[in-house]
């Protein structure tokens, strides 16, 4: 597997960064500069992997090709989840804020999951996903998944956290609502992510799918991720660089690693005008 300049420099990065968070475990900090600057730097991989996968579709035929859209949605929803990490950092940084949430920050994370979840559904039809689609089992699977999430949704965030209490007593109903739709809306992600898996090996040659295994891994590491910072958010057991921090750097370098995969066509075959 031969990687490109962006990918190695990532790599690089997240060493770094994993060292950085060992770094703070070891320390036992809960609060204060380092876990701020933990926030803050994870958030810079798909910032700027973002950016670049919106650049880069158009090496793709950009919105003439489903690649194309595809990475230039999925590009659009990691960088607004960068911009909302950013905004997130200022509260921590200049405001003493350690878990603003909601708060502005939100304006970036919720549009986010739109955006590369419309990314994966035009991965999915330029992969030819929607054959898998016809079977009695993926059907049943796609309508019973979504209920089964928010049922055990509703079962740790309400039951569990909350003590049965739907809208405790100085929170928010709009902090319920995000609880909710933010690992729904990492679940609707994998979901497709695991039907394009499965068939986007064979498409162009199946010299990217360790970047669509990249990509899937990341995208189940989200959903864990959000489930984690939805529930300790809840208890009031969060704080910056935390274990749910620590599976969040990891999804977003696998995610981002995923995308910059595509950063040029491998072989000129390889571009998909449908």
């Amino acid at each position: 597997m031969s990687l490109n300049v962006f990918q190695k420099a990532l790599v690089g990065f997240f060493i770094l960064l994993m060292g950085f968070w060992v770094m703070i475990f070891i320390q036992g900090t809960k609060d204060g500069f380092n876990n701020y600057l933990y926030s803050f730097l994870f958030g810079l991989m798909p910032l700027i992997a973002g950016a670049i996968s919106m650049w880069r579709s158009e090496v793709w035929g950009g919105f003439k090709s489903a690649i194309g859209k595809a990475l230039f949605f999925i590009g659009l929803g990691i960088f607004l989840w960068g911009l909302g990490e950013t905004i997130w950092s200022y509260y921590n940084f200049f405001l003493g804020i350690p878990a603003p949430y909601p708060s502005l920050a939100e304006i970036g994370f919720a549009p986010s999951i739109f955006f590369y979840s419309l990314g994966t559904i035009f991965l999915a039809k330029a992969t030819g996903a929607k054959f898998g689609l016809r079977s009695k089992a993926a059907k049943i699977f796609l309508i019973l998944s979504p209920i089964v999430i928010l049922v055990a949704s509703y079962y740790l965030l309400v039951s569990v956290a909350r003590g049965g209490i739907l809208v405790p007593s100085g929170e928010t109903p709009l902090k319920l609502i995000l609880d909710i739709v933010y690992p729904l809306g990492g679940f609707v992600g994998i979901t497709v992510a695991i039907i394009v898996s499965g068939l986007s090996f064979k498409y162009l040659g199946g010299v990217y799918k360790f970047d669509i295994y990249s990509l899937l891994f990341g995208l189940v590491g989200m959903f864990i991720s959000d489930v984690i910072f939805s529930y300790t958010t809840t208890v009031g057991t969060y704080y910056n660089a935390n274990l749910g921090d620590l599976v969040f750097g990891i999804s977003w370098f696998l995610i981002s690693f995923g995308v910059l995969g595509f950063y040029s066509l491998k072989s000129r075959g390889e571009l998909n005008k449908s």
